[in-house]
């Protein structure tokens, strides 16, 4: 399984009319959530873009990566091409992370104007509700925060070792210690991705939940 397979949000829609009461012209509380929500998701779609490119250059890298191992240093010129192949693949690695990323903060920066509207529901059921989904939301922003930090600084530990490749007076002493440093940070990105997808479903539990409470008729799409 690639480092980032990540769970996605659900896509809702309404198949009818919704919260009819009160002023035609006037949006309700939750009407003006539901809106939100739905934004939230259009947000996310270049994060989900990112998903599918980054599984291909992770499986690239890795084979480049194990060749590379495999090789003497006899075969210093093919390592050394190799490497510069490889070192490529993580630029490019970096690059979706960095869409991934913005992605992810205009999808925050959406979300985060549900406080106020939240403030109005009068409904205090329906008001816990919300204050929970948006609890949980912010707390999943906030591990892909760490991840994408730890998924960061992986890269340039990443780019620094196929720079060592390149190195014919290259110790194993100072390789060994790289790619202990490199493992380190993987496992805490395994750690963090496997949060953020746990994070994801309760947040589509959730929103689905209060779609409910709040009357609103709905399907969900995986």
């Amino acid at each position: 399984m690639s480092i980032f397979s990540k769970c996605r949000l659900l896509l809702v829609l309404t198949i009818g009319a919704i919260f009819l009461t009160g002023c035609m012209n006037q949006p309700t509380p939750e009407e003006k959530i539901y809106e939100v929500l739905e934004n939230v998701v259009a947000k996310e779609k270049t994060f989900e873009e990112q998903q599918d490119p980054l599984v291909n250059l992770e499986k690239k890298e890795k084979e480049l990566y194990d060749k590379i191992i495999a090789l003497g240093m006899k075969e210093f010129d093919e390592i050394t091409k190799l490497s510069d192949e490889a070192s490529s693949i993580v630029d490019q690695r970096k690059d979706h992370m960095e869409k991934e990323q913005k992605s992810i903060q205009a999808s925050k920066e959406e979300f985060e104007t549900l406080l106020p509207i939240i403030e109005e529901i009068e409904d205090k059921k329906l008001q816990e509700k919300s204050k929970g989904l948006y609890e949980i939301m912010m707390e999943r922003y906030k591990i892909h925060d760490d991840l994408y930090k730890d998924y960061t600084e992986a890269l340039e530990y990443d780019k620094e070792l196929y720079a060592m490749f390149k190195k014919e007076d290259l110790s194993l002493e100072q390789l060994e210690e790289q790619i202990s440093k490199i493992n380190g940070m993987y496992e805490n990105i395994l750690e963090s991705n496997k949060q953020f997808n746990e994070k994801t479903k309760e947040y589509n539990k959730a929103k689905l939940a209060f779609y409910k409470e709040a009357g609103l008729e709905i399907k969900s799409e995986d």
